[in-house]
């Protein structure tokens, strides 16, 4: 079974959840991975470690390339882990990973995130 982690600095990955499922509606499997305040990358690693636990086709999604969520999990990574990493997650890519599953299809979640981001300003000026 395919599974979805979202990993982030606060609580962003729990919001950005609950955003998706406005839209698409409850996520049985989508996980979230927050590294709160009061806790090291230690602490952090574990839960990650829990969340990916069992699962054969994992992709994460993390919300800074550099933080100390990504560089946990590309650690985990490195050291033999079985999943693909994305860093820069915004709803479009959840978006993208969840009609790819519905469609039985692999998603483009770089184009997908990629395209999502545009500058308003020029399309209303034409």
């Amino acid at each position: 079974m395919s599974k979805l982690v979202l990993i982030s600095h606060g609580q962003l990955c729990e919001e950005l959840k609950k955003s998706a499922e406005m839209i698409m509606g409850p996520q049985d499997d989508i996980a979230t991975v927050a590294l709160l305040p009061n806790e090291g990358p230690e602490d952090f690693q574990a839960k990650f470690k829990a969340a990916i636990e069992g699962a054969d086709d994992v992709t994460v999604l993390a919300d800074l390339k550099g933080g100390t969520p990504n560089n946990v999990a590309a650690r985990v990574l490195a050291e033999g882990g079985n999943f693909d990493l994305y860093a820069g997650m915004n709803l479009p890519m959840v978006i993208s990973y969840l009609n790819a599953q519905m469609l039985d299809m692999k998603p483009d979640l770089l184009g997908d995130g990629k395209a999502g981001v545009v500058y308003i300003n020029d399309i209303v000026k034409h």
